[in-house]
């Protein structure tokens, strides 16, 4: 829930019609005071004359600040960096830029700031000034909020560790801190998922320098539930969960990276479900190992663990990665196959078998042909 007050909000119409009136009565006021003046000091002075005195008083005043605030300071290659923390008022952030050598002028910032309200708005964050900059093009960067993001890219298949690994060298997070949320459940229930792994959407993200873990995590979920919500269908195949799904589709992820094999990858694991077969499947083993840097080895596979499905029927308890939406889809949609075997052939496709038979056979002919290009 919102709990922050509704601030008013001003059309364009009622800003120039504030700008206009301060700018006249502003004029009004210092006319009259130069018109005392002069009156006083050059009694004989006709009306004219002083008006023609104000106007071009006026004309240099303007001239001089116009030129003042569109004037540019060459930093060249150096680089500044200017950090607003919340709270942080518009005098500050000017003098930091004046004594940086950003611009030449703090007048002709915090002016126009004020008249563009730019001094009550300020967007925390990252900024950095290279090259030529001047107080309009410093005010106009303050005013898109434009500071720095960093993106950061998520692969489809990528785990929580791999997850917590780009985190750390982007973003500069703990990445055990980031594992460790992946299994606390009063993190997870705020976010009412589960657990982290397969629900950090694997996309391309440009995150504002100085975020927090919480809020990056918050948006990548976020972009999960907004890319998945409107695929689910009102009868699930094998009477799956969603959050069952999501397992599946990260298998899947993990077994191909081929377009057009997600189907019957798909097909062969949900063949084995509806048969009580169990899975077989190799991502699930190495996961439960906590990743593996080396091949996969027979005695591999008889290691105790919830995530070994050559051992225990059925899904594991959680993803094993970060499906992308091909994976997703192609569980909840598989192709309509009576496979219940695949291989790996030697270029970088499967091979799909209906019998235990035709399997054997299909690894001895791969097998075979690895052997002979050697």
């Amino acid at each position: 829930m919102n709990t922050r007050p509704n601030k008013p909000k001003y059309g364009i119409w009622e800003y120039i019609a504030y700008i206009a009136s301060t700018a006249f009565f502003l004029i009004l006021g210092v006319f009259f005071v130069l018109y005392a003046l002069l009156r006083r000091l050059f009694a004989d002075m006709s009306l004219t004359k002083i008006i023609a005195i104000f106007v071009g008083a006026i004309l240099i005043i303007g001239t001089y600040s116009y030129s003042l605030y569109n004037s540019k300071v060459d930093l060249r290659e150096r680089l500044v960096t200017v950090i607003i923390e919340r709270g942080d008022g518009f005098n500050k952030v000017a003098d930091e830029l004046l004594s940086a050598g950003v611009v030449d002028s703090k007048i002709m910032l915090k002016l126009p700031a004020r008249l563009r309200g730019l001094d009550k708005r300020l967007s925390v964050g990252r900024y950095d000034f290279t090259g030529e900059n001047s107080c309009r093009s410093v005010l106009d960067k303050l005013a898109s909020a434009d500071f720095l993001r960093i993106k950061v890219t998520i692969p489809e298949g990528t785990t929580i560790w791999g997850t917590a690994s780009i985190l750390q060298r982007q973003m500069g997070f703990d990445s055990a801190m980031i594992v460790a949320l992946n299994t606390d459940s009063a993190f997870l229930a705020e976010f009412k998922i589960p657990c982290l792994e397969g629900y950090l959407y694997p996309e391309t993200y440009f995150f504002p320098w100085g975020s927090s873990a919480k809020s990056i995590l918050l948006e990548m979920i976020d972009l999960f539930h907004a890319s998945t919500d409107s695929i689910w269908p009102d009868d699930m195949v094998n009477g799956l969960s969603h959050h069952e799904v999501i397992i599946l589709a990260s298998i899947i992820e993990a077994e191909t990276k081929l377009p057009g094999e997600h189907g019957k990858v798909s097909s062969v694991y949900n063949n084995r479900l509806s048969r009580g077969m169990k899975l077989d499947a190799d991502p699930t083993v190495i996961y439960g190992l906590g990743g593996l840097d080396r091949p996969l080895w027979t005695r591999d596979l008889q290691k105790p663990s919830p995530y070994n499905t050559y051992t225990n029927k059925g899904l594991p308890p959680t993803p094993i990665n970060s499906p992308g939406l091909i994976s997703i889809r192609a569980a909840l949609n598989p192709e309509q196959t009576d496979y219940l075997f695949f291989v790996a052939d030697n270029n970088g496709g499967h091979v799909f078998s209906r019998t235990n038979a035709e399997h054997n056979r299909a690894r001895q002919r791969i097998r075979s042909q690895s052997d002979s290009g050697k």
